[in-house]
């Protein structure tokens, strides 16, 4: 049976309820100790009567200052996380944009360098073939939702560890942390079909589309700026050959080059 775990991040509720809670029980325990002093004086009667009161005046005093006052810092870190998805996030095709995803690709090969023997994984570059003659025939906003669907068929492609961000008007780059040349080859071989089977509506009738994808495949220590380049090479290899096509390589060891495929 599934149990749902009690969310205690910034934007859940399971810290507003904890603070709220804990605060108001340190502030019992603040106030009956204090009052302490008073109760050898006092008679049982008076005793339970203060006791009563040192319960329920902070339950009624913190518990809405508290509660108010978390829940207002919970609306701000939702706020603030709303704002770094948008800063993050590409408005046309709801995938990262150019500056999120390389950096995150550059801090995952950054955090592999401590341990080279697990320095392995793949990134790809996907371009839209004749773009140009999508945007000439039928308009830009056609051209638009030509993206949107091209970027829907990579994502539905992709395991949840995997990146992808648009990095050029109509090219977008997935990378895929540990994966192998077979594996990066069988991604990217769905990812073309994926666009090639999509629905892509204009002038009232389903027009074509499809992708070049271009990667290289790394099981050593490299920058990103490098891992581009070498990607981007492949990705022309592919657009020569004819587009609608895939073609992947492996980085060999030694000067920064790729096997021939």
């Amino acid at each position: 049976m599934k149990t749902s775990r009690i969310d205690f991040s910034a934007v859940g509720w399971g810290r507003v309820i904890a603070v709220t809670t804990a605060g108001t029980l340190l502030c019992i325990a603040i106030t009956v100790y204090v009052d302490s002093f008073n109760f050898r004086s006092m008679s049982e009667a008076s005793r339970l009567r203060a006791l009563l009161t040192d319960f329920l005046l902070p339950i009624v005093f913190c518990v809405p200052v508290l509660g108010f006052f978390m829940m207002k810092l919970r609306e701000l870190a939702i706020a603030h996380r709303k704002l770094t998805i948008l800063a993050s996030t590409d408005a046309l095709t709801q995938v990262m944009n150019r500056a999120a995803f390389s950096t995150l690709v550059d801090a995952y090969l950054r955090d592999v360098r401590a341990a080279e023997d697990k320095a392995r994984g793949a990134l790809l570059i996907i371009d839209a073939d004749n773009f140009k003659t999508i945007n000439d025939r039928f308009g830009h906003d056609h051209g638009d939702e030509a993206l949107v669907t091209i970027a829907r068929s990579i994502k539905s492609m992709l395991r949840t560890p995997d990146l992808v961000g648009r990095i050029g008007g109509e090219e977008f780059g997935v990378f895929l942390p540990g994966a192998t040349t077979e594996q990066a080859t069988h991604v990217a071989e769905r990812i073309r079909q994926s666009v090639d089977g999509s629905t892509f509506m204009a002038a009232g009738a389903r027009q074509p589309l499809s992708v070049s994808v271009g990667g290289a495949v790394f099981e050593r220590d490299l920058p990103y700026a490098d891992l581009f380049r070498l990607a981007d090479q492949q990705l022309y290899a592919a657009k020569r050959d004819g587009r609608n096509r895939v073609v992947i390589a492996p980085v060999r060891p030694g000067p920064l080059a790729l096997v021939a495929a």
